[in-house]
């Protein structure tokens, strides 16, 4: 090898000194790394190698085989400390210059369980495949526990180091905003009107009557939906006020103290009229909501966890209270974008301010589904700071998407936040992916229609979806395949079924000629996912599904039967009502109330289950703060007139917390009236 070959010249010359080629220079800091790097070391280990003198003169063959096979090692160890390890903090002091080192910290090896959405199959009742431990103890910041996304595959971790093609020029400018400098949010925050925006909305977000149908039989099931909120809230508050989430079979509380079960009801108790509830949630965020805790946290679990809660909660009920800690969260997660791309790093520690990647991300890659899933609540940040570094921050990672290539017009699910390249090429509609396509539509929603950019992004995804992911099965389900490397892999995951509701709300605004044909599209989906619910025994769906060796649309492995409690296949319902008026949606997501209440309503609460097609049910003993946020929430919607949080007004980010559409040009009409009637 030359390597090897410029390295011995390097060590040996006649007059017994060390001279270097031209270009060994760069080896210098490699060896040092290593930790063998200056000659007088390496003499020290040639002395003790039998007939072999210190300068290395009179050589013979057998002896100089034996240097190359020394030196040889030597250098497998330098290059493996420097690259086998992802993220290294090693390897960024070597190949960043000093004005681009980043306050971040290599990756804890212990892994998110995921929050990015390949999770660990198996829910346990004492260890819960999003249970964590953290260096400060209960009183720490634990949303990294939070996720709803299954702790990662085996599949997704076979395909570390499997890299993309590297792209050599890729140099976007750092703005000044991508600095770590936290601004001052107060600054302007009197520049955003509570009333101006409200006088924006064309219908009361609550509707005329609470959005209450007129139909008996649907407000009877409305009403049933209601009570079983209030049943989980109240065994909530009752066993695990202040934590997490509830463990209703032992009546106490998950890991964490900060509350994701109350900041994701704020919204949900609001609109079904459970104002008791309510003003004991905001009490708690007032006196207790403690957002400076030590501790490891996911930058996209509190984004739309935290920050959207708090956003709808705001818009919604005008309280200033829910405005502050907002804008006072949406500043702690800054410093995750400073990276050389600006992509951020998934976690992040609130206190500190610290960031770093997934210790079981690719090389230690960012997750499109957590980056690219920022855009709706950071808009809104801005809106109401007046600070425009957080729309510059998500408008920086949707420039970087747009310049580099991909593959087949499909976006991967790792990309590095160093170099800006994919990291592999793992595709998915579901787990890893899923909320980026989502986001997409509603961020061109959500502008009012004016975000032509989100449009373009999106209709030329789908494209590519249904060029290489919409699988059709033999007994005529359609079906979201997951693509890696140019091979199909023929499974669908529960996460997955959002898309049905995704294809559906983007209807309107695709291709004239294509309209019909996506409404039909996302019937077709939401159609194939009520299969995976009854075609098991319980009637609710497993974590995935597959259509191949026969089988359509069940798991057929062990590991994918459980259910804890997941909203999408609802969401998708929800959508699909308000979309065809079709009264199967209200009927199939009855079936779901009824199952629900079967197996996974217990004395204390509701539990998920961990088979789906067995009725001796066995509990996973959590309920999930999105089953409050989401999958009741979206219930209650579809049994709920159409005025409720009426979609021409609001999108919902992708924990359901509702999000206005933001009317600029309404709101600079009213800015111009007011001015003028102040004159």
């Amino acid at each position: 090898m030359v390597f090897k070959r410029d390295l011995r010249s390097w060590l040996c010359s006649s007059a017994g000194r060390c001279e270097r080629r031209p270009g060994e220079d760069a080896l210098l800091p490699l060896l040092h790394a290593g930790g063998l790097c200056t000659v007088g070391q390496l003499s020290m280990v040639f002395r003790k190698l039998p007939g072999v003198s210190a300068s290395g003169m009179g050589l013979r063959l057998s002896q100089k085989f034996v240097f190359l096979i020394f030196l040889s090692g030597l250098v497998t160890l330098c290059f493996g400390a420097l690259f086998f390890l992802p993220d290294s903090v090693r390897l960024k002091r070597i190949f960043l210059s000093k004005t681009e080192t980043q306050p971040v910290t290599v990756g804890s090896g212990s892994g998110s369980e995921n929050d990015a959405r390949e999770h660990l199959k198996r829910p346990k009742e004492q260890d819960h495949p999003r249970a964590m431990t953290s260096t400060k103890g209960d009183t720490s910041t634990k949303l990294k526990s939070l996720s709803r996304k299954p702790a990662v595959s085996r599949e997704a971790t076979e395909e570390r180091l499997a890299g993309g093609r590297a792209q050599e020029d890729l140099t976007l400018s750092r703005s000044k905003t991508e600095s770590a400098t936290v601004p001052d949010s107060d600054a302007n925050w009197d520049t955003f009107s509570y009333d101006k925006f409200r006088r924006c909305l064309l219908k009361p977000p609550l509707g005329r009557d609470g959005g209450r149908p007129s139909d008996p039989k649907t407000t009877e099931r409305r009403d049933k939906v209601k009570e079983m909120m209030k049943f989980a809230w109240d065994n909530y508050k009752r066993y695990a006020w202040g934590k997490n989430e509830l463990r209703p079979l032992t009546r106490n509380g998950h890991i964490g103290n900060i509350g994701a079960s109350i900041i994701d009801s704020l919204d949900t108790l609001y609109i079904m009229g459970l104002m008791d509830e309510y003003n004991d949630a905001k009490q708690w965020v007032q006196s207790s909501l403690d957002l400076n805790s030590n501790g490891e946290a996911s930058l996209f679990e509190v984004n739309i966890r935290y920050v959207g809660g708090l956003l709808s909660a705001y818009y919604l009920t005008g309280e200033e209270l829910f405005k502050t800690k907002a804008v006072e969260l949406g500043e702690k997660l800054l410093p995750a974008f400073n990276t050389p791309t600006g992509i951020p790093r998934g976690v992040i520690n609130l206190g500190s301010g610290t960031s770093w990647s997934w210790g079981w991300a690719s090389a230690g890659s960012s997750i499109l589904a957590e980056f690219g899933t920022l855009h709706l609540e950071f808009v809104h940040l801005t809106e109401l700071s007046s600070n425009p570094i957080y729309t510059e921050k998500v408008m920086n990672i949707r420039k970087l998407l747009n310049k580099i290539e991909k593959p087949h017009g499909l976006y991967p699910n790792f990309l590095s936040p160093v170099s800006g390249n994919w990291v592999q090429h793992h595709v998915s509609i579901g787990g890893l992916g899923d909320s980026f396509y989502e986001y997409l539509i509603k961020s061109y929603l959500m502008s009012d229609k004016t975000d032509d950019d989100a449009k373009m992004m999106y209709y030329s995804a789908l494209e590519a979806i249904e060029a290489n992911l919409v699988q059709k099965s033999p007994g005529g389900l359609t079906y979201m395949a997951e693509w890696r490397g140019g091979i199909l892999d023929h499974k669908m995951g529960h996460l997955a079924c959002f898309s049905g509701g995704m294809i559906g709300i983007g209807a309107d605004d695709g291709a004239p000629e294509k309209r019909q044909h996506y409404l039909d599209l996302a019937a077709e989906i939401t159609h194939t996912c009520h299969e995976s619910y009854t075609r098991s025994a319980t009637k609710l769906g497993p974590e995935a599904f597959r259509f191949d060796s026969g089988a359509e649309a069940t798991a057929t492995r062990l590991s994918d039967r459980y259910y804890i409690l997941r909203p999408e296949v609802i969401e998708s319902y929800m959508y699909m009502w308000r979309l065809t008026h079709d009264p199967k949606y209200r009927e199939w997501g009855w079936e779901a109330v009824e199952a629900l209440e079967e197996h996974c309503r217990v004395e204390s609460g509701f539990s998920g289950i961990r088979d789906v097609y067995t009725m001796t049910v066995s509990h996973d003993n959590m309920q999930q703060s999105f089953f409050l946020s989401e999958t009741l929430k979206y219930l209650y919607l579809l049994f709920s007139d159409d005025d409720l949080l009426p979609l021409e007004d609001w999108v919902f980010n992708t924990e359901a917390h509702p999000l206005p559409i933001i009317r600029k040009s309404c709101l600079q009409d009213e800015a111009t009236q007011d001015k003028t009637v102040s004159e």
